[in-house]
């Protein structure tokens, strides 16, 4: 009510009908599940859309969204906002480094049960992860406690990326960068939305993503393939195996 009495916002009925009123769309949904079908009629009415996290409930539907995509020449874009942080991409920017070896990023990773768990909110700290690495992910294995994930992958050009999730003692962001000539640190206090709406907007006006759909996949599989690897103890899991149906 005060959205529509205070600020004149318009609810409508569906999503096919906010297709017929606006330029773009923002796929607000907090759980990732319902998010294949939220997007059908957004896709099909060729809107742009970012599609906050997570990007869908399991690794399939990310798939899925990703072919209708591409299918219907839509843009999407879909980025957690740590990937923005100025202290992030400050540190991914350090010529000082020299050539980067290899990464660990860290944030706090509460589980929900519906979804696998990175998903849900380690999101955050693997998005940190693939902006210092890149993409290349290979094979991906994880160690799981009550209270702490390490999930480790190996790149295709040899390098080591690491992941730590946090769910007991202090929470908080951060990342650790490697390189031949020195290693870097960040660990950002102040955690905001505005760097990553200034490239939505960017996005909305440009209709290219910042962030291929290709690295998406890549993020998504990551995150299933730890998935896979707590279930086999451990064991080692191959993007591939995780990503046989695209």
């Amino acid at each position: 009510q005060e959205l529509e009495k205070k600020w004149g916002v318009e609810i409508v009925p569906s999503i096919e009908k906010l297709c017929e009123k606006v330029d773009a769309v923002l796929l607000e949904s907090v759980d990732g599940r319902p998010h294949l079908q939220q997007i059908r009629p957004v896709l099909m009415a060729h809107k742009p859309v970012f599609i906050d996290k997570p990007f869908a409930g399991n690794i399939a539907d990310v798939l899925e969204i990703a072919r209708l995509a591409k299918e219907t020449g839509t843009p999407v874009f879909s980025s957690s906002s740590l990937r923005y942080l100025p202290e992030v991409k400050a540190l991914r920017g350090k010529e000082s480094l020299g050539t980067i070896t290899g990464a660990i990023s860290y944030s706090p990773s509460p589980t929900e049960p519906h979804h696998p768990d990175l998903f849900w909110y380690g999101i955050h700290g693997v998005e940190i992860l693939f902006t210092l690495m890149g993409p290349g992910c290979q094979s991906v294995s994880r160690i799981n406690t009550p209270g702490t994930d390490v999930v480790s992958c190996v790149w295709k050009d040899g390098r080591i990326g690491s992941f730590r999730g946090i769910r007991e003692g202090k929470q908080k962001y951060g990342a650790v960068l490697f390189g031949k000539n020195d290693i870097g640190t960040t660990f950002p206090e102040k955690i905001g939305y505005r760097d990553l709406v200034v490239e939505i907007v960017k996005f909305f006006k440009s209709g290219v993503s910042p962030v291929s759909i290709e690295e998406t996949i890549e993020i998504y599989g990551f995150m299933q393939a730890a998935e896979l690897s707590k279930a086999r103890n451990g064991a080692t899991v191959s993007m591939s195996e995780v990503l046989k149906s695209k």
